[in-house]
């Protein structure tokens, strides 16, 4: 069992300090009213005790003097306090969105700061935890490889001597499980790296899509589009994106559209499949993910659309199915104040 922490001394315990400071205000309250009473008593001046008299204004007066007194007395207990729970609360926030390098400034020696050391013991453990569970999937996805070459080989020479519907079942395994393995190693890339230290370069986007347009033989409706990514991920996100719809479009028309809206630039890859039930618009964004009835013969592991959002979230972007009456329409918005959009004028574009 753990430790137990050591006991706080009195005089350091919260309640206590707010005890204290809270009779510090009523004592001085009650001393300034009772220099009021002396200072405006009606029987000392020989004033009536009803109606208005001339002493009112001045009672008034002297009432909100003390009512300032006490409020800028208890503000800066009150406000450092508070400021404190602020800092421990938006340190929290930030943790739960992902962010678990984050960290509490411990201040004091009372309940607060032993609780933003408490976060900070659990936060660096979960950290410590998590990365080393991301090495570890980074690493036996790596290290499968190589038994995956030589399944491969081996596979193809089976294939040539099987029936041929074997060969093509046994060549059709071994392609997913490649798949599998190559989305997990990059998953788990992307989870790993750090954001900061990325390298980006200028990219022809319009470019990059007509490309991969090009090989599913889509529809594009583009404007010249530059910005400021990774030509790697990029591509791979929108691979992706075209293979979703290729994969579950029932072999429908496949419409892209590119633009710039506002200062965001738009990504739509639509088919005109069954589409997506508006209850599971949102988990096909998870991994592994599978759609009620989608056949695994039409291939797929359920990381591609995972990554999508993976590599948009990278680039300060979003992912989302929107809402359509027949077949699929994926979107994609990467915003303009994390990626420098440029417009026309793009540079040439290179196949990569």
């Amino acid at each position: 069992m753990p430790e137990a922490a050591p006991r706080i001394p009195a005089a350091k315990r919260l309640y206590v300090r707010v005890y204290l400071a809270l009779l510090a205000s009523l004592l001085a309250a009650s001393v300034l009213f009772g220099l009021a009473h002396l200072r405006f008593d009606p029987a000392r001046h020989g004033l009536a005790i009803t109606g208005p008299g001339p002493h009112l204004p001045g009672l008034g007066l002297m009432l909100a003097f003390i009512a300032a007194v006490v409020g800028l007395g208890a503000y800066p207990v009150v406000r450092r306090l508070t400021r404190r729970l602020e800092r421990l609360q938006a340190s929290v926030q930030a943790w739960g969105e992902g962010y678990l390098a984050t960290r509490v400034a411990v201040e004091g020696s009372d309940e607060i700061a032993r609780l933003a050391a408490g976060f900070n013991d659990a936060a660096a453990r979960i950290e410590s935890l998590v990365a080393a569970q991301k090495s570890l999937l980074a690493n036996a996805s790596h290290e499968l490889r190589s038994p995956l070459a030589r399944i491969r080989m081996a596979a193809e020479l089976m294939a040539a001597q099987a029936p041929p519907g074997i060969g093509a079942e046994l060549r059709r395994n071994v392609a997913e499980l490649d798949q599998l393995i190559d989305e997990v190693l990059l998953a788990s890339r992307l989870d790993a790296a750090d954001p900061a230290a990325r390298h980006l370069e200028e990219v022809d986007f319009t470019g990059l899509v007509a490309e991969e347009c090009a090989r599913v033989n889509a529809a594009l409706d583009a404007q010249p589009l530059c910005l400021a990514g990774e030509p790697k991920l990029l591509r791979r996100m929108v691979r992706n994106l075209l293979e979703n719809a290729v994969r579950y479009g029932a072999g429908t028309r496949i419409e892209v559209r590119l633009a710039r809206i506002d200062d965001a630039l738009c990504l739509d890859v639509c088919d005109g499949g069954p589409g997506i039930p508006d209850a599971e618009r949102e988990r096909i964004f998870e991994a592994f993910y599978r759609i009620a009835g989608a056949s695994e013969a039409a291939g797929g592991v359920g990381l591609g659309l995972a990554l999508v959002r993976q590599i948009a979230r990278r680039h300060g972007g979003e992912a989302a199915c929107l809402a359509r009456g027949a077949g699929a329409c994926l979107r994609v918005t990467l915003p303009g104040p994390r990626l420098t959009i440029v417009g026309t004028g793009c540079p040439p574009y290179e196949s990569r």
